[in-house]
């Protein structure tokens, strides 16, 4: 079966449309993963692409540009595409662009039922990669294509963890998040440690080991007025927990803990020995010595077997 391909770029519609097609209202959906600095930046260019495409068109007008910093495989924190949906039930555009299909949804189920609820309305999605209109390909062929499209990005999913892993055995660090109790970054990405914050990590071990359990622990520090590194002035008795298990606090890096089953689902597993963990001693400067953790995780084992 040959899949028909139709190009969908601005000058090539206004050759191929029929006059009076061509007067059409056009939405945009622009979408990443995660907030990350580097994928906001690509957001907002995605949106200002969409933008100039749309205006340099004499015969579109836009719309809107819906946008959504969350994960394709599912509506959950989408609200951008949630809005776009009711608005397209109210039939207030006549076709959705977007960058790739993978961007309008990764779950291939979910978005080939949307494609369909929106070709119902007589409402197409334009792909810019792809370079097809939905008005204008079967369900087959639409189906193919989102399975390359799927294909694809497993297969870009397993390079980016084999980068990953290869940066793990060269001792190189990937840490996801800005800063935590105790800590921050420098210009090139390493942990430095904030004084004033070391000093209630300091405070939290040495509670514990003199017999404070965790809640006797969130008591004292919310009764001393210490916020947490959010700035909350309450604190949750998980977090403390955490913070008296993490092993970076004496320096060390243990990475790969986790690990990414699905890149579908894009859900998290505890790492409980499918995958190798990489440890990188002295990957910073220790706020807890070796003996003052040791002690407390010994401590914790005891407390958690007599329970």
């Amino acid at each position: 079966m040959s899949i028909q391909i139709y190009t969908i770029y601005p000058d090539i519609i206004k050759k191929e449309t029929p006059l009076e097609l061509q007067k059409l209202r056009i939405a945009a959906y622009c979408r990443v993963s995660k907030a990350t600095p580097e994928l906001l930046h690509s957001l907002e260019i995605q949106m200002l692409h969409f933008n100039t495409i749309i205006t340099e068109n004499p015969n579109w007008t836009l719309y809107k540009v819906y946008s959504d910093v969350a994960s394709g495989t599912r509506k959950t924190g989408r609200s951008g595409y949630c809005e776009i949906l009711r608005d397209a039930k109210q039939h207030r555009f006549d076709y959705i662009f977007v960058k790739s299909l993978s961007r309008f949804g990764r779950d291939t189920l979910e978005a080939l039922s949307t494609i369909r609820r929106l070709k119902s309305m007589n409402i197409g999605l334009l792909s810019e990669v792809e370079k097809i209109d939905t008005l204008k390909i079967d369900d087959a062929s639409l189906s193919i294509l989102f399975a390359v499209a799927q294909e694809e990005s497993a297969t870009k999913s397993e390079n980016i963890k084999f980068g990953i892993h290869q940066r793990m055995r060269e001792g190189k660090a990937l840490l996801n998040h800005t800063r935590f109790l105790g800590y921050t970054k420098d210009a090139e990405g390493q942990l430095v440690i904030v004084p004033e914050e070391a000093e209630i990590v300091r405070k939290i071990f040495s509670l514990y080991l003199e017999g404070n359990g965790v809640r006797k622990i969130k008591r004292y520090l919310e009764e001393h007025g210490i916020r947490t590194v959010t700035g909350k002035a309450e604190w949750s008795t998980s977090t403390i927990d955490r913070m008296l298990s993490n092993e970076k606090y004496m320096g060390i890096l243990l990475l790969q803990k986790t690990y990414t089953p699905d890149f579908l689902t894009g859900k998290q597993k505890k790492n409980r020995g499918e995958l190798s963990m990489y440890m990188i001693e002295d990957a910073h400067k220790a706020i807890i010595e070796k003996e003052v953790f040791e002690a407390v995780q010994k401590k914790k084992r005891w407390s958690t077997s007599c329970k």
